[in-house]
């Protein structure tokens, strides 16, 4: 089949569904004239038996939000100069939002579509375009072809959106944009139209319950998993005493300094200092000089700074050979306002840093020498 005959049979077939779907008495007299039409083509016409290529390309996309994956499946049809918008697309007619089978979406685990709360699972999607208004609809159907037997009973959302203007787009596609760490938009970009809509994960809420699910498999026999994930929810203030739970059960498959550190951490936001205190100074028993120096860089993260200092001090004090331990004392010169001294230590670290460190610790001095504080 030629190009223009391909390209006009692509038209027929996506105007003829379009109308028998409002008319079910046209489908079989539709159906038969479709047949016939393309039966006379079937020699070099694309197969719908066999895999080969389309005029819509296939395309796959996947987002993940936290831990959810958002994936939808679509074909790409090109404007090839025709009018799309109430042309090839009538308006106030379902439309399948793409081209072929069913465009699908498919949520990992439940999401909220403009703010209005959709299950996890496979959706056909499909639209109905008007000139101010579009309604996007996830149905429970994702296998039939097309929108051609939509049936709204099926339906398990339905919002509006408002079509924006956009710049000329020959292949539709759709995008992740405004991406956050609990939501981005979907957006369909075809012509000169995008159809935005918003997608958001209630993150937290689904990472714990995830958290028990890994931690039923491999994860729960190391030490890190439970680390880990008591980790996660002491840095986003969620369970503490969950986190408490996690962390004692990484202690029993293996006691190290990371999950001490940990357990100090959980226990002093719990506001169990005496314990906390205890747990610190466990860890900090058998701990590496690098250990030492990592943890008074955690206390500064955690808004410590004066014990991270007395660390960094006392470190420097055991280990001054330890290119690292220049690097803490730099920072304590920096919180005083001594830059010259900063600096000093510093290019100290510098001279003894291996080389993976020594482009983060040139930027330190470069810093320091432009009196800027580096532990800001």
């Amino acid at each position: 089949m030629s190009t223009a005959l391909r390209s006009n049979s692509d038209q027929i077939f996506e105007r003829e569904a379009f109308t028998v779907r409002r008319n079910p008495c046209l489908v079989s007299l539709a159906l038969l004239a479709l047949g016939v039409f393309f039966a006379g083509a079937r020699l070099h016409a694309q197969s719908f038996v066999l895999d080969l290529p389309r005029p819509s390309q296939h395309a796959l996309l996947t987002q993940r939000i936290g831990v959810t994956d958002i994936t939808i499946s679509y074909h790409r049809p090109l404007t090839n100069g025709r009018k799309i918008w109430d042309g090839v697309v009538p308006y106030g007619q379902v439309w399948r939002a793409g081209a072929n089978e069913n465009t699908t979406i498919v949520f990992s685990d439940p999401v909220t579509i403009e703010g209005k709360p959709l299950d996890k699972g496979a959706y056909g999607l499909h639209m109905i375009p008007t000139a101010d208004q579009w309604t996007i609809i996830f149905s429970k159907n994702s296998t039939s072809w097309g929108s051609f037997t939509y049936n709204q009973a099926e339906d398990a959302l339905r919002i509006q959106v408002k079509p924006q203007a956009a710049e000329l787009h020959e292949a539709l596609t759709y995008d992740f944009d405004q991406l956050k760490p609990d939501s981005a938009v979907l957006t369909l970009r075809w012509e000169k139209l995008a159809i935005p809509f918003k997608v958001a994960v209630k993150v937290n809420d689904v990472v714990q319950q995830s958290l028990h699910n890994q931690l039923r498999g491999l994860a729960q026999y190391s030490w890190m998993g439970w680390d880990d994930a008591a980790t996660y929810l002491l840095d986003n203030k969620l369970n503490l005493e969950e986190a408490l739970s996690y962390e004692d059960k990484s202690i029993q498959n293996e006691e190290r300094f990371d999950n001490l550190v940990t357990r100090s951490r959980v226990l002093r936001a719990l506001g169990r200092k005496d314990e906390a205190a205890t747990a610190q100074n466990k860890a900090l028993e058998g701990a590496t000089p690098l250990q030492v120096h990592l943890l008074g860089r955690q206390l500064q993260a955690d808004s410590r700074q004066d014990e991270a200092f007395a660390i960094f001090r006392t470190n420097a004090k055991k280990n001054p050979t330890q290119w690292f331990v220049h690097s803490g004392m730099a920072r304590i010169y920096s919180a005083q306002g001594d830059f010259d001294n900063a600096a000093k230590e510093m290019k100290v670290a510098l001279a003894g840093a291996p080389d993976q460190q020594k482009s983060y610790v040139a930027g330190l001095v470069k810093r320091l020498e432009a009196k800027e504080d580096i532990n800001k």
